[in-house]
Parts: C-alpha cells; structure tokens; sequence
C-alpha cells in the first residue's frame, strides 16, 4: 500500500449478527496490532433486513471476549453508497455472493471489489461454517478460527 493511501472492506453476511462482524472484529484488531488503523475504513453489513438494529449474536460476542477481541456493532443493511465507497466487499458464503453480485448491477459507479472472504484463506476453505448449526459456543469457536 502506498503512503498516505487507504482501503476499505466491508464484510457481508444474511443478518449482520454472526460472521459479518466477528469477520469485521478480528480484522480490525488485526489492522490495529499492525498499527495500520488510519489506513483502513472496515465495517460490516447485512444483504437482508432482518437484524437491522441488533447487537452481534451474544455466543460471537463471548467468544470474542474470550479472545480478547472488542465488538462495537450494530447490525445495518448494505447501502447503494456501500457499493460505490468500499474497495473490497468480502461475503461469508455463495448466497451473499449472489445476492450483492445481483444487488451491484443495479448500482451505478459500482467500485467494489465483490467476492468471497475465503478467496483470501491461505488453506483456500472458501465457506466459512454455518454458526447457526449447531449454533454452539464451539461452532462459534470454530469459525473465529477460519476468519
């Protein structure tokens, strides 16, 4: 990355209350243990509006604490704007995928990047697990692990 330049990611997920913001949680401390913060604008969003104004899913908001990771969300629907602002946009599974792909040809100036969080997995799982089966702490866990 060049100096003074930034990007921006938003990760997406059905309900914006499982694996869109544990994905946003542990990527931002990431950025932030490398110092990078002012580099980077990182959000998450929703493709459905079915949790708009709900707080991360307490059992991702455990594990996270557990990892001593910090949650500040509240879960939002993607915008028009979200299209034409963010660089990249980083979908939990297929279904988002098709969705926003759909979504972002209704969009003029579209400048994000659309494509699957697993694209950047070194061990190229492209899927992240489904928290909501079992919707155990441990599948929780699990999938913390994979972001």
């Amino acid at each position: 990355m060049a100096a003074g330049e930034s990007k921006s990611v938003l990760f997406m997920c059905l309900g914006n209350i499982c694996h869109s913001p544990i994905a946003e949680a542990v990527f931002r401390k990431f950025v932030t243990d490398e110092k990078l913060e002012r580099k980077w604008r990182i959000d998450s969003a929703a493709t459905s509006a079915y949790e708009i104004g709900s707080p991360p899913d307490y059992r991702g908001q455990n594990c996270m604490k557990k990892h001593g990771i910090t949650m500040n969300h509240i879960a939002r629907q993607i915008t028009k704007e979200d299209f034409q602002t963010f660089d990249h946009i980083l979908c939990m599974d297929e279904s988002n995928l098709r969705d926003l792909n759909r979504k972002s040809n209704q969009v003029k100036d579209c400048k994000a990047k659309i494509e699957l969080l697993g694209t950047y997995d070194p061990q190229k799982q492209l899927i992240t697990e489904n928290l909501k089966v079992p919707g155990s702490i441990q599948s929780f866990d699990r999938a913390s692990a994979e972001t």
